[in-house]
């Protein structure tokens, strides 16, 4: 009887951008989402509260990923993207296939840091129905 290899899973990652996520960092970034597939985790968290740009190519690899996860079950999510990356992404309209969620940011006050008494996520667009 051959001897399996045995299957990592690994319930959480979290990946922090902290440099620009576009065509031109495409290939670095696909090799380190590859390496991190392969792990087959169960949830991967990329942080891009610090990716100041994000392009279209960028967006790719994100569903590129979102899709490979999927396929064993895992889940992708997109913290706090920075306003800008944001912009992008609504453009694109991932949020309809990324869970994006946004963190409370601690807030100075004399000195020392005070967590935010307020989460505000992006409103979701209303939809009116008319009776006629």
């Amino acid at each position: 009887m051959g001897a399996s290899r045995p299957e990592c899973t690994v319930p959480l990652v979290e990946v922090c951008v902290t440099d620009d996520l576009d065509l031109a960092a495409l290939a670095r970034s696909r090799q380190v989402f590859d390496r991190l597939v392969a792990l087959r985790p169960a949830h991967v968290v990329v942080d891009l509260s610090e990716c100041r740009h994000l392009d279209a190519a960028a967006v790719g690899l994100l569903l590129d990923v979102h899709r490979q996860l999927a396929r064993h079950g895992g889940v992708l999510t997109l913290r706090d993207p920075s306003p800008r990356a944001l912009r992008v992404l609504s453009a694109a309209r991932v949020s309809r296939v990324l869970p994006m969620v946004t963190t409370p940011r601690a807030l100075p006050v004399d000195g020392g840091l005070v967590p935010a008494a307020v989460h505000r996520q992006p409103a979701r667009p209303r939809v009116r129905e008319h009776s006629r």
